[in-house]
Parts: C-alpha cells; structure tokens; sequence
C-alpha cells in the first residue's frame, strides 16, 4: 500500500497559538485524506503536536498559509533532497503558485477535492505535472466529509466547514479570489449528520460567513441551528459572521439555543474613511454609531463577541489609537483582537502596495515570516511604524491592565449571565494578553 504523509507546518508559535482554545485542526489536509482512494495509507503530521522528523512516504502533501510558508518550503525541502515527490496547496501556494513551485514537485491551485484524483493517478503513472487547478466544489452535491479520524485528538475545537466563497471584496482579504465570491452552501441535513459524529463537546465552524448575507442564506441558518436544538447534539460552538447577522433576532435565538459561545465579526475600523478604504460595505451600512446595538443584540441572549479590529491604515493618529482604546474598553465587546494592516498575496491591497512601491519587505520568500499581522509590512501615508508600534501596545495596556480589564470581564459576566460562556471569554482574553505580552517589540520592530 502506497503512503501519503500530509503535513500542517507550523513557524512562529506566539502565546495566541500555543492556547488549547485559540487553535483549531488543519481541516483542509482531512479533506485531501477524504479524497484519496482507499488504497493508499494516509497520515497527517500536524506540527501544532508533533515535533517534525523525517519519516518515510512515497508522497508528501504540504499545507500552508502565507505567515508560515517558509516552514513548508523547508519541509518539502528535506523530501525533495530524498527524492520524494512533493505537492503543495493551500491558500498561499494558490496565489503564488510559481514560488511554490521552486520548491515542490507540484502544486494545486484552489480546492483540491475536484482535482486530487487526478493528481495521484498521474503521479501513479509518473507522468505529475507542475500546476494543477482544482474547481470550485459544488458543496450541496459533493457529499465529502473530512477524515477527521486522522487529525489529533488534542484540539479541543473539531472544526466543521459549512460553506465557500465569499461575494464581498474587502481589500486585505484574498478567500473571494481563492474560493471564489459565489457562496456556497452544503444543505443544513448533511453538515447535521457530521456534527452528529464529531466527538467531544466543543465545534468551530470555520466557515468565513456561518450566517450568510441574503435571506435564503439565513433560512439555511436557522434550520442548521434548529436541527441542532431538535437533534439534542448538546455542542458548544462558535463561528465567524457578518456584522448583517446582529438584524435578526429570531436567528440569534436559535443560535444561542443550538449552543453558540460567542461570534467573531470583522469591526474593523471605528473610522468610516477606513471602512471606505477598506470596502467594508456591510460596516459602513449598519453605521459605526450602531456597533455597540450589535454587541447587545447578541448579549440579550448570552452569546459573547469577539470583535476584530486593524490598525497601520493610512492618516492614523495618536489621537485615533486614544479614541479607538476608550471605545473597545466602554464598547461591550467581551474579547479584541488587534491586527496590523498586512497586504497578503493575492489581495488589492497587495496589488496596491506593489503598484506604488510601498511594501518595506519584499525579499520571497525569506520575509513572508513577517506578513503575520503583528508587523508593518508596507509604506504608511502619513504614518510612522513606530507610531503603530505604540499605538498597538497603548490599546492592548488599556485592553489587559487594572482595573479596565477587570471591569471588562465584570461588564460580560453580567451582559452574558451565562457561566460557561463567561469562562470561555476568560480564556480567550488571557491567551490574547499573552500573544501580546509575548509580542513587545525593542527598538523600532518586534522581534
């Protein structure tokens, strides 16, 4: 029996990956273990878990996104220098498939599923090409579920994808170019029966939309989430949604009572310039002056928000880090995540920074370890890094230190009157202080 050994690389491990509840399982890579025919052994090698070592396979399939590609590329290195033939895929490889290709084999560009048969039966024949492309997967009738038996038991998220694509264009974000704008969606039954066989209690949808953006999407919702409650699953879940989610209350309601912990939603930017700059459509629509009326439509029924925010966008100021701390700290939001601007492969913001010379470090593949959004990247209009740099520890001193920490956590223990999701919110701002403690930067950059 041939072997397939499919690796998830991990590099720079901060305080935020190194918690149990802050990390989730490397789905895509059970998805190519799902697709590959039954006469070939499979194993995932998660680097999350296990320290990498050399081990035989007549294949090696590598994962990656953009912050830890060296690490891939160092992996398929040490196979190659071995004669073992090398395939690489992932979200970064799909947008810059000809540097991958220096250092595999091949590689597949976007979803593999379509495709993977293809691609070992050509190995099979010794006849492997370069590049492959795999379609967009019509969800409703593929009826693949991922081989979650081969993912380490460790996490304590199972993570479940219940839809691709994405039809809105925000500026930093690459998934409409990578799985497409068309959203697709498996149908509320078959993403139910994979729930039912998920062990443990804890699930993570890792869809970038769980909720959708038109009613027909919401319908979906909700009957995902009724049949969760009428199935009696008993899963404490998250998921990732659209500021749009918080107009329905009914919707919100069936979610809390399928067992939902707490959403991550995009806040961005409390500036509308921004949000232009970013094309935050559906932010600017509901109205910055309405974000707190978002928080509380979702803590009227126990449910906590994670909010996340980007800072190094053009013409920032002090001022602007001051006003942007004062209102996370008064907001409701139960838990922040602070990104720095990062022009990643494959989005318009990419294209722009290139376009106008901007991008301070572009050295291929040596400096994408810096393209981890805790580090300026690129060239700011009117703005210093340094002053980015402070601006990020000045919010997160605010965020983390006595007493508006703890005022914070009062503030969520009593919005959300529910004990385990309160605990959960604990977690959460804890591994969040100790990725930002872990991230002090000396001098002029973090280390």
């Amino acid at each position: 029996m041939k072997r397939l050994l499919l690796i998830s690389p991990v590099g720079r491990k901060s305080g935020y990956l190194l918690s149990r509840i802050t990390t989730f399982p490397p789905l895509g890579l059970a998805y190519v273990a799902a697709a590959t025919p039954s006469d070939w052994d499979v194993r995932i090698l998660d680097e999350n878990f296990e320290t990498f070592a050399f081990e035989e396979a007549d294949l090696v399939g590598i994962t990656s996104f953009t912050s830890n590609i060296r690490r891939a590329y160092e992996i398929a290195r040490v196979y190659r220098e071995r004669n073992i033939k090398v395939i690489m895929g992932g979200i970064h490889v799909s947008m810059k498939p000809d540097e991958a290709l220096r250092y595999a084999d091949a590689v597949v560009v976007g979803e593999v599923e379509g495709i993977w048969k293809q691609v070992l039966d050509d190995f099979g024949q010794g006849r492997l090409a370069q590049k492959y492309s795999g379609p967009q997967i019509d969800l409703a009738r593929s009826g693949i579920t991922p081989r979650r038996d081969l993912l380490h038991p460790n996490y304590l998220w199972q993570a479940v994808q219940t839809s691709r694509g994405c039809p809105f264009d925000c500026d930093f974000c690459s998934v409409s170019r990578h799985l497409g704008k068309h959203y697709r969606q498996r149908s509320a039954a078959h993403v139910l029966d994979e729930l039912s066989q998920c062990t443990g209690d804890y699930v993570v949808f890792v869809d970038d939309n769980l909720v959708g953006h038109t009613p027909e999407d919401k319908r979906r919702a909700k009957e995902l989430f009724q049949g969760m409650i009428q199935r009696k699953l008993n899963k404490k879940w998250w998921m990732q949604t659209s500021i749009n989610a918080a107009d329905d209350e009914r919707l919100i309601e069936l979610a809390a009572r399928a067992g939902c912990m707490f959403v991550f939603i995009g806040f961005e930017s409390i500036s509308e310039d921004m949000l232009r700059g970013m094309n935050k459509r559906a932010n600017l629509k509901i109205g910055i002056e309405n974000y707190r009326k978002v928080v509380h439509a979702f803590h009227r029924h126990g449910i906590a928000v994670l909010g996340a925010f980007i800072i190094g966008n053009d013409r920032e100021s002090p001022d602007y880090y001051k006003k942007l701390a004062d209102f996370l700290v008064h907001s409701g939001i139960d838990m922040v995540q602070i990104s720095i601007l990062t022009p990643l492969p494959g989005t318009r913001l990419m294209e722009r920074m290139q376009n106008e010379g901007r991008l301070i470090y572009q050295d291929f593949p040596a400096d994408w370890d810096k393209y981890r959004f805790s580090y300026v990247v690129h060239r700011m209009n009117g703005l210093e890094p340094e002053t980015v740099y402070t601006g990020n520890n000045y919010i997160k001193g605010q965020l983390y230190s006595f007493p508006t920490a703890q005022y914070r956590l009062m503030r969520s223990l009593w919005s959300l009157k529910r004990i385990p999701n309160f605990y959960t919110v604990v977690k959460l701002n804890q591994a969040l202080k100790k990725s930002w403690k872990g991230s002090h930067y000396q001098g002029k950059y973090p280390a």
